[in-house]
């Protein structure tokens, strides 16, 4: 088939690539436009538009898709339809309404809950126990097009957000090569998604990423699972000269109680709101991720030490 791909983070390189090696016809690919990043502020391409160029496809940068112009360039593609991952813009009626088939989106959950943008994050942070891919039929709405295909997915109890985000990745880039085959034959059937369980990713803000140790254990653990990676959950603490941010990327519930935020053991427990959390890796500013025990070694933070909260 005739595709226009839409995407822009690593989440859709693998669906990218996986069109490619089923032999469809990648006419051109969209993905938002090179941005500053790093210390030194360079412009850095998006991950689709580096994996694009290595396979040799037009790459389209527009600020967005509402104008005529724009509207005649993605209609020169004369595509069979457009397959969207994470793009990044909002795609007007106009656009939806030209390819012959319409536009397929991937969507890393079980539709319609966690319709939005950051919904491998929301889904470990309310601590499901299961997720998955949806291939939907793209409308003018909010992620409330029609499923034509899904795939379920565990969540495990320690997995992180960077963790479930390459298993989607990569079940997700299957998914919509099986549902394109499925769609050339005029053989993928859509079904309405229900008007019961919906929910909504808003993107992270920051001030969520703090950790109140207030909360239950499992609450915490819930935040720092999914949000890591990136951005992080952190605590400030005074490590000698001033506060400074700590990031947890990877922890564990454990036994344990005390007054919120304080260090139970050398072992880096730490008292919450109810039960405990061991931090089992850490990253202070500019600084390497490390165990927590070498953490407080290097910190020099003893048992009965208080953390900062929220």
């Amino acid at each position: 088939m005739r595709i226009v791909f839409m995407g822009t983070p690593q989440f859709a390189v693998p669906t990218l690539t996986a069109m490619v090696g089923a032999g469809h016809e990648i006419v051109a690919a969209y993905t938002r436009a090179p941005r500053p990043a790093g210390r030194g502020m360079a412009e850095r391409p998006s991950p689709v538009e580096l994996a694009a160029k290595r396979f040799g496809i037009e790459v389209l940068t527009p600020q967005n898709l509402r104008g005529e112009g724009e509207r005649q360039v993605f209609l020169a593609h004369a595509a069979d339809v457009a397959v969207v991952v994470a793009y990044g813009l909002i795609l007007p009626k106009p656009i939806l309404e030209l390819p012959a088939f319409g536009c397929l989106n991937l969507h890393a959950s079980l539709l319609p809950r966690w319709r939005g943008a950051a919904p491998i994050e929301r889904a470990i942070m309310a601590g499901d126990e299961e997720t998955g891919i949806c291939v939907m039929h793209m409308e003018e709405g909010l992620d409330t097009g029609p499923v034509g295909l899904a795939e379920r997915v565990a969540i495990g109890k320690d997995m992180t957000a960077g963790e479930l985000h390459d298993v989607l990745a990569e079940l997700g880039a299957d998914a919509m090569v099986r549902a394109l085959a499925a769609l050339s034959r005029q053989a993928l059937l859509f079904t309405p998604q229900s008007s019961e369980g919906v929910t909504y990713a808003r993107k992270i803000r920051n001030d969520e990423a703090r950790i109140d140790w207030h909360l239950p254990a499992s609450a915490i653990h819930d935040l720092v699972r999914g949000l890591s990676p990136f951005p992080g959950a952190f605590f400030e603490t005074d490590l000698g000269k001033s506060k400074e941010r700590v990031k947890v990327l990877r922890a564990r519930l454990a036994q344990g109680s005390g007054a919120p935020g304080t260090l139970l053991d050398e072992a880096a427990t730490i008292a919450c709101g109810s039960d405990a959390l061991r931090l089992m890796t850490v990253q202070r500013a500019g600084r390497s991720p490390t165990s927590g025990e070498e953490f407080l070694r290097g910190a020099r933070l003893a048992p009965g030490a208080r953390l900062g909260s929220a």
